[in-house]
């Protein structure tokens, strides 16, 4: 084992030595990419309804919600039945939920994702009933129904049990008509439009600003904060949406935050080529321990027979070896990036845990410049 770091960190030592650091250089974006205009968000609908089509899989008769519900479905058809007296299992109360676009007209369709909220083993094979999706506001923005997609199934018989999947829920695609659009407010009340970015960062957002100064003319945009750029419409001669198309087709290189993302369940080391790690000395020990244990039997013997209530008893003797490396290795790395020592430590076929604790003692150490994220 000993023999076996020093030739590591001799290879990594080599490796980095002959290698010219030298940062990534990150290709050019879309300012589309890198976030939204303030005022450009989906909405979130939610509606409960009822599937009924189940083949005795739906909620069973304790769900009062669920009885209660169907009555209410058929009184407003004209079957007026008291809940106490709905029986059936091929029913399944539901919560149908839904994204609504900005950019969403009247009549247009969207998915929507159905869940069991009641006791029932399976929505395969169900329809959902005309649904109401709502908005925060409580209006009715779209209308649901149509035939489940699930992908899943949940079979018994006697005390057998054969399940794939999640049953209790499922999807109709196109299964909800947009009944009211909902527009985007992208103008402030002064006339300006807001670029919100995705990870608020005062380089990029600068950067933003200087691209579209350049695209747009002099003091069009400025820095409103880290995550905020503020864009004058008063020059958008050829309208505000030939004027956000050209916002959102120029390229820009975004400034990268050092980060090292390690997952150690998985065996996962990420992290931008450009991180740099500082001259660092590397001391590698190793200290094997060693416990032997030997198990011996004694067994009872009574002259003239055994006797009954006697047991064998198991003596347990352990030995501990500590074993000292006869000497360390301590090499000097000198100025890198983590992606130089990586490579350099795949190539003397170091496990990809060992480089995780290598890059954790070198962050402790204060050597790497980059925030470790453990997953």
């Amino acid at each position: 084992m000993m023999r076996r770091w020093l030739a590591v960190f001799a290879v990594a030592a080599a490796f980095v030595a002959q290698a010219v650091p030298a940062l990534a250089q990150a290709s050019d974006v879309r300012v589309k990419d890198l976030g939204r205009f303030l005022g450009w968000r989906d909405n979130a609908l939610v509606g409960y309804g009822i599937v009924t089509g189940l083949a005795g899989s739906g909620d069973s008769t304790r769900s009062v919600a669920t009885r209660q519900a169907l009555s209410n479905v058929l009184s407003r058809l004209g079957t007026n039945i008291p809940a106490e007296q709905l029986q059936s299992r091929n029913v399944a109360a539901v919560t149908v939920t839904a994204t609504l676009p900005p950019s969403a007209r009247v009549g247009d369709k969207i998915d929507v994702t159905v869940a069991s909220i009641g006791d029932a083993r399976s929505l395969a094979g169900g329809t959902l009933l005309m649904t109401p999706l709502l908005g925060s506001d409580q209006h009715t923005y779209a209308l649901a129904q149509g035939a489940l997609i699930v992908g899943g199934y949940n079979f018994r018989d006697n005390g057998n049990l054969r399940q794939k999947n999640y049953p209790t829920s499922g999807v109709v695609g196109g299964g909800a008509t947009v009944e009211t659009a909902v527009g985007a407010d992208l103008l402030s009340g002064d006339g300006h439009l807001t670029f919100v970015l995705k990870d608020p960062d005062f380089t990029t957002a600068q950067r933003i600003a200087d691209g579209l100064n350049q695209e747009l003319g002099p003091d069009v945009a400025k820095v409103a904060g880290a995550d905020a750029v503020f864009i004058d419409t008063d020059s958008a001669g050829g309208g505000i949406s030939r004027m956000i198309s050209r916002i959102e087709n120029v390229s820009i290189t975004p400034d990268q935050v050092a980060r090292v993302v390690v997952n150690e369940r998985s065996g996962t080391v990420v992290a931008g080529g450009g991180v740099q790690i500082s001259s660092v000395v590397v001391a590698q020990g190793d200290i094997k321990v060693t416990v032997t244990a030997e198990h011996d039997v004694s067994q009872p013997f009574i002259y003239g027979g055994f006797a009954p209530n006697a047991r064998s008893l198991i003596v347990t003797n352990s030995t501990l070896e500590v074993s000292d490396a006869t000497d360390d290795s301590v090499v000097q790395l000198p100025n890198t990036t983590v992606a130089d020592l990586v490579r350099a430590l795949n190539q003397a076929k170091v496990s990809t845990r060992s480089i995780i604790a290598v890059l954790q003692a070198i962050k402790a150490a204060g050597a790497l410049h980059a925030d470790i994220i453990v997953q």
